[in-house]
């Protein structure tokens, strides 16, 4: 849904021209969770271009018709969705569209998914795929409750019930992803390696597994992100690369083009759909 960086940002309730935002009252349950409630006050045409970023996007949808992803491999409606961090190019089409959005921290999305994050393979995923009846369920419930808080409250306590007994993700793996995103994806893999105690060839295998990505490619995504950000403030596309550790112009390029199937031109001139 819009582009959002929930962040730690207070819970409010906002309207934007064209979005309701709800976002819960208090922190949500498990840590690495962020979640809000969205709603196309206009009951207008969604057309959003998929952008990655270092969290898993789970989508579930509440509005009267589906959600339509749009890919290489074709069309398919959905009544909701996961992302995983590094989706290849895709659209997600519809109207009248109103939905809660919870996005999964690399290591929350390990305990909470179902399966490993490999098995996503850079797609977007029928959530019904995911979590079966429990999905179907579970909007059903969301769709039947008319408060936003309720919904959101339901969103948690489903997530909250997933997380038990879940298995927890190595120490190791979750430390490297944390000094990725902490060095904003400007790490050498090498030093991740030592820093943990592993081998090279260990932590990849074992990074792979549980985050879905490379240890390279995870700082690659992260390095991304903030370009992103930048280029969609506004900003130029020369002194992005500079300021999130690209060694040139060309280098943001290929990363861009890379991750979001554009050019940074392309991707700074996004509208107003991709964001409230």
């Amino acid at each position: 849904m819009p582009r959002d960086d929930a962040g730690d940002a207070p819970p409010q309730r906002t309207a934007h021209d064209r979005w309701e935002v709800a976002r819960p009252q208090g922190r949500t349950s498990l840590d690495g969770v962020r979640m809000a409630g969205y709603r196309d006050r206009t009951g207008s045409r969604l057309d959003m271009q998929v952008l990655p970023q270092p969290a898993v996007i789970v989508v579930i949808g509440l509005g009267a018709g589906p959600i339509t992803v749009e890919c290489a491999s074709g069309q398919r409606p959905l009544g909701g969705l996961v992302a995983s961090l590094s989706p290849r190019p895709a659209r997600i089409r519809g109207e009248g569209v109103e939905c809660v959005e919870v996005a999964l921290s690399p290591r929350a999305a390990y305990a909470l998914l179902g399966v490993s994050p490999l098995e996503l393979d850079g797609s977007i995923t029928g959530l019904d795929d995911l979590w079966g009846r429990h999905a179907r369920l579970l909007r059903e419930q969301l769709a039947d409750t008319a408060s936003w808080q309720e919904r959101l409250a339901l969103t948690d306590g489903f997530l909250g019930q997933r997380a038990a007994g879940a298995p927890p993700m190595a120490a190791e793996v979750a430390a490297t992803w944390d000094a990725i995103v902490a060095g904003r994806g400007r790490v050498r893999v090498a030093d991740l390696a030592a820093s943990c105690g592993w081998s090279r060839k260990r932590l990849w295998a074992r990074f792979s597994a549980q985050i879905g990505l490379t240890p390279k490619r995870a700082a690659m995504l992260v390095r991304f992100d903030h370009a992103a950000r930048a280029l969609l403030a506004g900003e130029r596309a020369g002194d992005v690369a500079a300021a999130c550790g690209y060694a040139d112009q060309p280098h943001l390029h290929r990363d861009i083009q890379a991750l979001a199937g554009c050019t940074p031109a392309a991707l700074a001139g996004l509208t107003a759909s991709t964001g409230p």
